[in-house]
């Protein structure tokens, strides 16, 4: 055992250089390159980088023969309302008996963005634990503030409201489970669809998030830790509640702005008369987290692996079925989309506005998505993790199409992790189109976990997702191939993907 716990930080510092591709991947990742490079800063929704980045894909699309999809060519517009905090015009520190101490914004402590709060907290804090609020502990006029829960499964998130008479909230991130929060923060910012009705709260209550790596910083002078706080809730054991000996002080300015950015939609017609009519959808998300808080000096959040690499996938896939005359009997919808990472704005006013469908029709003339974002190929392609695998059997086709290229296929292990909800095929089964998407597997305890586990601290959401980054030439033209069979069996397929009954 020992042995194999050494092994396997030696396995992650081997692999920590950039790779170049092969020859199999070599024109895929030269689409990634036009889209993750310095240059597009990050293709942030609405960006100039992000129009860039449409640009690009829409020329690769008219290249390849497909035809346009959107209302404008190959684009849909999507309009959103953008709430951002302004760190250069806020500010925020602890005032406590011995003096001020100054927090930084996004480093220490954010703020969920939102345009109708108030200008100014200042209110006592006081520790009400993780559990519901504590009838002995006098709330009214404090700022309360909790363990927020891990992602582990069975724990349940306290609802960010507060009771009457307390100000505001504070949650302590919680460090534990398979997906710890990611701090810095890159910003904090709120956008929505323009056409989501605006909450009539006048003066909701502000609803913060503070660094666990400071989290000692609140209990100065309590005679509390905050590990040893942090022990009894991991422990299921009572935590204590009370007041805290420091005044959170914040001044809050925010940056509102109505934005557009635009879906890029193609279609690949079928050949067949009948199935024709149908459409199998492949989708990705073209925009990143564009300029944010620097990480080791590096503001841009390129997003290489997220989700360039797989916008690339549909690229060249494309260009693969243009260059050998493919025919599929169904046709294909090519479906980019913006606002993925603001929460999936893009694929929700696609399945909301579905262009070339009547409204309320893309349920019938959709027949499966087929979602590409959440893939890493950093080590070998043995074993693909599915979400929604048993949702309908479309499940049974990717397990088909697996085999045959010897990859096992497994349901989601980590369902805490809430990943079915966190991508765009939700959107697509939120209308009735059955969906998959995917995930590189791993086996609990190995050395291939340590290096997703290692992605996922360091580079998931942060600059480091690069061009400079290692990965696995060989499992990503497996998982490209792997794709491209899987779309064409679904699309040529006799019968269209049917929900399974429970």
């Amino acid at each position: 055992m020992k042995l194999r716990l050494l092994a396997v930080p030696f396995l992650v510092a081997l692999i920590a250089a950039a790779t170049e591709p092969t020859p199999e991947t070599r024109r895929w990742w030269s689409h990634v390159q036009a889209l993750a490079n310095d240059g597009l800063e990050g293709r942030d929704t609405g960006s100039e980088g992000y129009r860039k980045a449409s640009r690009y894909v829409a020329a690769q699309f008219d290249r390849l023969g497909l035809r346009p999809a959107g209302d404008n060519g190959f684009f849909q517009s999507v309009p959103m309302h953008s709430v951002r905090l302004s760190v250069e015009r806020s500010s925020v520190e602890l005032a406590e008996k011995d003096g001020v101490r100054k927090l930084n914004w996004l480093r220490q402590i954010t703020v969920a963005a939102n345009a109708r709060l108030p200008e100014a907290i200042d209110a006592p804090l006081a520790f009400v634990g993780n559990a519901m609020y504590a009838n002995e502990l006098d709330v009214k006029g404090k700022i309360l503030v909790e363990l927020n829960a891990p992602l582990v499964e069975g724990a349940q998130r306290v609802v960010a409201t507060a009771p009457a008479g307390a100000p505001g909230l504070l949650g302590i991130d919680s460090p534990l489970g398979p997906e710890p929060a990611r701090w810095p923060v890159s910003y904090a910012v709120a956008v929505s669809l323009a056409s989501t009705p605006a909450t009539a709260v006048a003066n909701p209550t502000p609803v913060l998030r503070f660094n666990p790596k400071f989290a000692d910083l609140l209990f100065k002078g309590t005679g509390h830790t905050y590990k040893e706080l942090l022990d009894l809730a991991a422990q299921g054991k009572p935590v204590p509640n009370f007041p805290l000996k420091s005044t959170l002080r914040a001044r809050l300015r925010f940056e509102s702005a109505d934005i557009a950015s635009d879906n890029v939609l193609a279609v690949l017609p079928g050949s067949d008369p009948v199935l024709a009519s149908q459409y199998v959808a492949i989708s990705a998300h073209l925009d990143g987290y564009g300029i944010g808080e620097p990480v080791k000096g590096d503001r841009i959040y390129n997003g290489a692996f997220d989700d360039a690499a797989y916008v690339a996938t549909l690229i060249d896939f494309a260009e693969r079925l243009h260059e050998s005359n493919t025919k599929l009997r169904r046709s294909l919808l090519f479906v980019v989309v913006t606002g993925e990472e603001k929460g999936l704005l893009g694929s929700k006013f696609f399945t909301e506005h579905p262009t070339i469908f009547k409204e309320g029709s893309a349920k019938e003339n959709i027949v499966a998505n087929v979602n590409l974002d959440q893939l890493r190929p950093l080590f070998p392609l043995k074993l693909l993790t599915v979400v929604a695998l048993d949702e309908s059997t479309l499940g049974d086709t990717v397990k088909q199409v697996a085999e045959s290229m010897d990859i096992r296929i497994q349901k989601d292990p980590e369902p805490a992790r809430n990943l079915l909800r966190r991508s765009d095929h939700w959107n697509f089964m939120q209308i009735g189109v059955p969906a998959v998407g995917f995930i590189f597997g791993y086996e609990k305890g190995s050395p291939e976990e340590a290096i997703y586990r290692d992605w996922y601290a360091n580079r998931y959401h942060k600059p480091a997702d690069d061009l400079d980054q290692p990965w696995d030439p060989a499992a990503a033209a497996k998982f490209n191939e792997f794709f491209g069979r899987l779309v064409q069996v679904v699309a040529n397929a006799d019968s269209r993907p049917k929900w399974n009954t429970r």
